[in-house]
């Protein structure tokens, strides 16, 4: 008979058992209070806006603006009874049944109306850069405004003049007359990183003073306005436009400028103009009143993967140029259409859009270097800025000539000489005319009436020499097509069928 045991009968046994449950309990416990001091942590670890809206709020400003429009656009021009038609359908009639004209009043009397009217246009915000008035705010917050009022925390409102306004940055240098007055300490945006607590101050929808809170979503966001927005999730609406984005040391960062909406309202995105883009033009705005800048006359594009590696690119990086301008500075620096520019002075040309930052921020006659990538190796180049007066964009009118002999078919594409006087025209040599194509050079954005003028490294000269070079090609990597369309320049990549 097997022996059998009761823990009852032997104290040590149950006297352990006893001490294995009470240390369970106790490892249960301080994992519970290590969980609840993190969590404590956690919380005691987010940021705290208090004091730096307190320190902040007295420089931020509501600002309103007024514009003079047409009497007849409304008001005492306007048909009375045109609310209950709105509601209730153009048959509506007024009592009486008589509509009244619009050079007469519901009595029949002809009207004096004045010219003109001062009607409200717009709010935005606004911030102070200095005790004696300087303030700044978006562009187009004052853009054709008549009057331009600014309401402070106190209460006090000042009637302010533009001291300058620079529509291409955004940015608008407005003063008022008072002095003493608190202003925001200026910080740096590139400074910044992703997942950075920041917070802005504004008047969305005319609520003066509120205050919203998030992170940084990203850095450099090109929107095609040349300006490397801050991209946050701090909800910004309209009204806040101009008011100041601060980091948690209170300093301005950038201004509130732009959301990305499908509503009209916050969806999650907000802009912000980096804080040195904008000071950048608040000195020559507090000088002149006007912002000057320099170009070298070149119409460019991005580069990309599948052309960077036609063309030996090492990266998908600089600004690829698809024309130049006759006599520009980039064209007596000997820069030609289908370079890629990658570098201006010691700044490199990540993305296209920064060439034209980086120009417009040089004085004018300054001499700078270019560097430029050509037929698979860089080249120095020097070139000496000019102002920038007005945009100028060449017309890109495409040539279409009628056919001539002899017809070659390369890449899906039927090809011609270039008649002389089309290459006299368009400042070419050589190059072959797309008279018909088909797949795959259409698939890459070939269309007939094109002008192909090099393959990879090579200049195209004529049809037969277009056709060996292209049949010499490893056939596992794509084409790079240096094409002309009328005045424009570009690389496509062209990848052949199996």
């Amino acid at each position: 008979m097997q022996e059998q045991f009761h823990f009852s009968a032997y104290p040590s046994m149950r006297r352990a058992r006893r001490a294995a449950f009470a240390l369970l309990m106790a490892v249960i416990l301080i994992a519970s209070g290590t969980q609840h001091l993190t969590v404590q942590a956690q919380v005691a670890g987010l940021p705290d806006f208090t004091t730096i809206v307190e320190k902040s709020e007295p420089a931020v400003v509501n600002i309103r603006t007024t514009a003079k429009v047409a009497a007849r656009s409304g008001g005492q021009g306007q048909d009375p009874y045109e609310m209950f038609r709105h509601f209730f359908g153009p048959d509506f009639q007024p009592p009486g049944g008589a509509r009244p004209g619009p050079q007469q009043n519901p009595r029949g009397k002809p009207r004096t109306e004045p010219e003109e009217r001062t009607v409200p246009r717009g709010v935005g915000s606004g911030f102070f850069i200095s005790e004696d008035g300087y303030l700044l705010t978006n562009h187009h917050v004052v853009e054709d405004a008549t009057d331009i009022f600014v309401t402070l925390t106190d209460a006090r409102e000042f009637k302010a003049k533009v001291i300058g306004s620079d529509k291409r940055t955004d940015v608008a240098l407005l003063k008022i007359e008072a002095k003493g007055l608190a202003f925001l300490p200026i910080g740096s945006a590139k400074l910044l990183k992703k997942g950075q607590w920041v917070m802005a101050i504004g008047s969305p929808f005319g609520l003066e003073s509120t205050v919203t809170s998030g992170i940084v979503s990203a850095l450099g966001r090109e929107t095609g306005d040349y300006l490397p927005f801050i991209q946050t999730d701090v909800a910004v609406n309209p009204g806040n436009s101009g008011g100041p984005l601060l980091n948690l040391k209170g300093e301005v960062v950038g201004i509130n400028a732009q959301i990305v909406s499908r509503s009209g309202g916050f969806m999650g995105i907000s802009l912000a103009i980096p804080i040195e883009e904008a000071m950048a033009v608040v000195d020559q705005l507090r000088a002149t009143g006007s912002v000057t800048r320099s170009r070298i006359g070149v119409q460019i594009g991005e580069v990309s993967k599948d052309v960077a590696q036609a063309i030996g690119l090492p990266k998908a990086e600089g600004a690829l140029v698809g024309g130049v301008e006759p006599d520009a500075p980039a064209d007596k620096a000997g820069v030609l259409p289908g370079d890629v520019i990658t570098k201006f002075g010691d700044k490199p040309i990540g993305r296209w859009s920064d060439l034209p930052r980086l120009v417009g921020e040089t004085k004018p006659g300054t001499t700078s270097t270019l560097e430029v990538w050509r037929k698979g190796k860089s080249l120095t180049l020097k070139v000496t800025v000019a102002e920038l007066k007005t945009d100028k964009t060449a017309a890109a009118t495409p040539v279409t000539p009628k056919a001539a002999e002899p017809v070659t078919t390369v890449l899906g594409m039927e090809v011609t000489p270039v008649k002389e006087d089309v290459q006299k025209k368009l400042r070419i040599k050589g190059g072959v005319q797309v008279t018909a194509v088909a797949a795959p050079a259409s698939s890459a954005g070939v269309v007939e009436g094109d002008i192909i003028l090099a393959v990879n490294d090579t200049d195209i000269t004529t049809p037969a020499q277009f056709a060996k070079v292209v049949a010499g090609l490893d056939k596992s990597r794509p084409v790079g097509l240096m094409v002309r369309t009328g005045e424009q320049t570009r690389w496509v990549a062209v990848r052949t069928e199996k």
